[in-house]
Formats: C-alpha cells, structure tokens, sequence
C-alpha cells in the first residue's frame, strides 16, 4: 500500500499534468489576440476539475486534513514548474524565471489551486465521516 504522503504527491503530479496539458492545448486554438492571457485563462478553468478529480482520487483511499493537501498540491505543482515548465516550455520562447513567477497571473492561480482542494477535501471529508 502507498503511504498517504506518497499518494498526495502523485495525486499533485497528476493535476500538475492536467493543468499543463490545458495550458499547452489552449495555443491550438486561438479566441484571443493574447495567447498569454487566454492560455491563463483556460489554466484558471481547467485547474478547476483538474483539481477536484486529484483530491477525489486521493480522498477514495487516503486522508490527510483538506489544507495539508492542498498545500501539497500546491508545493509540488510548483517544484515541478521549475524542473520542468520553466525551461521547457516557457525560456525557449523568450520567457525566464523571474517574468514566470513574477506575473501576478501565477499566484492568482496558486490561491484558485489551494482553495478548490481546499474547499473540496473539505466537502469530501464530511462525506466520510459522516
């Protein structure tokens, strides 16, 4: 069996995935004359059920208080932003760390990320135990 802190972060890597998988597919199609802002816009929206579906799947076999997980979820998803995202996707089109984590966008979406799993561990938690 996969301890609990194993399982939270795979379940992180996994709305990681999710989430930069929408922000990559919003270039493919185009709605907006900024596709900064509308790929930010689709990663806002799409870390929404992305998130749910990680706190769900952790909350079907696991429990851990609802902000520890959220604050899991949040530190991995921004570990992997620096080992992966940042110079994969985001330097070679001209980007850099500092304008990465220093557009506001980046924390607006951070604070979105911990409150859904926040908000949902917390439903789910009460599910269980009642």
């Amino acid at each position: 069996m996969i301890s609990k802190n194993l399982f939270s972060i795979l379940c992180g890597i996994l709305v990681w995935v999710l989430g930069v998988g929408f922000y990559l597919f919003s270039y493919y199609i185009p709605f907006l004359e900024n596709p900064e802002l509308q790929s930010n816009i689709i990663l806002a929206l799409g870390i929404i059920p992305s998130a749910c579906l990680g706190t769900y799947l952790f909350y079907r076999n696991h429990y851990m208080k609802p902000s520890a997980l959220a604050i899991t979820f949040v530190i991995v998803a921004t570990v992997l932003d620096v080992l992966i995202t940042v110079p994969a996707f985001i330097i070679p089109y001209g980007g850099s760390y500092s304008k990465f984590f220093g557009d506001p966008m980046f924390y607006t979406i951070v604070v979105e990320f911990y409150f859904i799993v926040l908000y949902f561990g917390t439903h789910l938690t009460k599910k269980i135990k009642a």
